[in-house]
């Protein structure tokens, strides 16, 4: 075996450098001899250190720490403006765009309801620009943006797919015309994936390295992070439960024209009607008829919203046709998840979108029981904590783990 090359001093000075903005990122504003006690380095390296870092426009002065005994030290932490990312979280529905500092906090964002007539293109670049305009920056001043769609873009032909029901993004060359009018490098990747990584990253999935997200809210979607990275497959369509075979329901055959299958035909959105009407359970109490929430949380469509309230009626007060409502409805989400676990024998399974988080602990421990009795393995199932647009948030997340990875890499 070959000696190991000793480190030279670029090299080492670029690793202390990252390890310093990597405490920063993680501690916020410290003082140098902190930093000095974290990283192991003397005080005069950490002095050296900290100005290389300034003179890059990496940290900024930020005050001392006035409140303890003795002189204040100078404060410095990580510059947001450092570097900006973009995320969009494209539906049906609307195209929701943000854009978030090298720290990730989001400095503007834009909604812009969806309309087929607009294209694909257009509405992407004005979702983004209104939200870049809000951040007081330029589109050019983005290091990446990370496009969240339903499906999945085939690498082998970068077509979308598993996604029909997402008008305006079947073109062969829309990849092409995205990439010609955005200014930075565009990655694109599934819905359901970016909500895992955000609770790989912010949630409840932070420090496992296998790990299953079973989503709900307009379908039944699955995230599979094996060994700390998302799981997509070949073609990009890893995850796409609602196309799963289950007992308990007919097969769906040609299930990619109807954009559905068995599992989402037996524990998608769609059944809580009329599992609660089985039970005597009125969706609407007084007749009123569901009215969408409006806000960051708010389901995307009526149908959500209904399922929501039933679920959020039903866990607040979980006894007789509550319960049994409750427990009907762990019952089928079980009956697909069973598989996967069978399969992949993950650590945790989050459960995540409106409708399974709607169910609260009620539901969770339902599903748990259920999980026990059809399933040979019995993960710990956990509530996604990431509530506030966790796909966008995800995407956000993305693009910032791979502008950072060139940021802090000061040897460059």
């Amino acid at each position: 075996m070959p000696a190991a090359t000793p480190g030279t001093p670029s090299l080492l000075r670029a690793m202390n450098d990252r390890a310093a903005l990597e405490l920063l990122l993680a501690h916020g504003p410290l003082s140098r001899t902190r930093i000095g006690h974290l990283t192991g380095l003397s005080k005069p390296t950490a002095s050296q250190l900290l100005a290389r870092l300034e003179d890059a426009g990496l940290v900024v002065a930020t005050g001392t720490d006035g409140g303890r005994p003795g002189p204040s030290a100078q404060l410095y932490a990580l510059n947001p403006r450092a570097a900006h990312v973009g995320g969009l979280d494209v539906t049906p529905e609307r195209v929701l765009a943000a854009v978030a500092d090298l720290t990730g906090a989001v400095v503007g964002s834009f909604e812009l309801p969806y309309t087929e007539s607009a294209g694909a293109v257009e509405q992407v670049t004005e979702a983004l620009g209104e939200a870049v305009k809000a951040a007081g920056l330029q589109r050019s001043d983005l290091h990446r943006l990370v496009i969240a769609t339903p499906g999945a873009f085939d690498p082998q032909t970068g077509r979308l797919r598993y996604a029909s029901h997402l008008p305006g993004w079947h073109s062969p060359t829309l990849l092409d015309e995205l990439a010609a009018a955005l200014p930075m490098p565009v990655e694109y990747e599934n819905d359901v994936n970016l909500a895992a990584i955000a609770e790989q990253r912010l949630g409840a999935a932070r420090g496992h390295e296998d790990f299953v997200l079973l989503w709900n809210e307009e379908g039944l979607g699955a995230a599979l992070v094996l060994g700390g990275r998302l799981h997509r497959g070949w073609t990009g369509g890893a995850g796409e439960v609602g196309f799963l075979p289950v007992p308990g329901h007919p097969l769906v055959r040609q299930v990619t024209r109807a954009n559905t299958g068995g599992y989402q035909e037996l524990a998608g959105v769609q059944v809580l009607p009329r599992l609660a009407a089985e039970l005597g359970i009125e969706a609407t109490p007084g007749g009123t008829p569901p009215v969408a929430p409006h806000g960051p949380h708010a389901p995307h469509g009526p149908l959500v919203a209904e399922a929501v309230a039933l679920l959020r009626r039903a866990a607040a007060e979980p006894e007789g046709p509550y319960l049994r409502f409750l427990q009907s409805y762990a019952t089928v989400l079980a009956t697909g998840l069973a598989s996967l676990v069978a399969v992949l024998d993950p650590e945790v399974v989050v459960l995540s979108g409106a409708v399974i988080t709607a169910g609260g602990d009620p539901l969770r421990a339902l599903l748990e029981a259920e999980l026990g009795e059809l399933a040979p393995a019995r993960p710990r199932l956990v509530a996604g904590q990431v509530r506030e647009r966790p796909v966008l948030r995800g995407a956000l997340e993305s693009a910032l783990a791979a502008t950072r990875e060139e940021v802090f890499d000061t040897s460059r």
